[in-house]
């Protein structure tokens, strides 16, 4: 009988344990925004991505606060993108986080859906947070293709910051 009780002791500490390993990191802390010339390399960049493509793309740079910074529209893109577009790096910037998580969090279904209820959320790829220094320093928003295809481009930009 103390053997079985240790056992399940054991197992169960175990279990937890595994459990916590595999807790995601909590998010960066804010930074200081985003400076303008950084926010331009990050955007000229993305713009690149979305020519080399044949995409048009309406590219968007907040503050951690979701505040814009910069926006871009290629020509030919589609009006309702420019909204779009800031409304991803908003989101990216305030919840800390890849629209894409949030967008497959929806996909889940179940308690996924609840974010459909929270203000200013948009749960479609093509906006990422831009980290530097360990920081988040503001995020991208991208719109005027499919999700991966904004994703894509709001990932090169980011990269041009590395």
């Amino acid at each position: 009988m103390r053997f079985s009780l240790a056992l399940i002791a054991a197992c169960t500490a175990l279990g937890l344990g595994a459990a916590q390993a595999q807790a995601p990191a909590p998010p960066p802390a804010y930074g200081e925004p985003i400076s303008i010339d950084q926010a331009r390399k990050a955007v000229d960049a993305a713009a690149a991505e979305a020519k080399k493509n044949n995409w048009q793309m309406a590219i968007s740079v907040v503050a951690p606060s979701g505040d814009l910074i910069m926006f871009h529209r290629m020509d030919n893109t589609q009006f309702a993108s420019t909204t779009v577009s800031q409304h991803k790096a908003r989101t990216a910037a305030t919840f800390k986080r890849p629209t894409k998580a949030l967008e497959e969090r929806v996909a889940g279904g179940g308690p996924g859906l609840a974010l459909l209820t929270i203000d200013d959320v948009i749960a479609s790829e093509g906006g990422i947070p831009i980290v530097i220094g360990g920081k988040i320093v503001g995020a991208m928003g991208c719109s005027g293709g499919t999700s991966p295809q904004d994703g894509q481009v709001c990932q090169a930009g980011i990269d041009a910051l590395k």
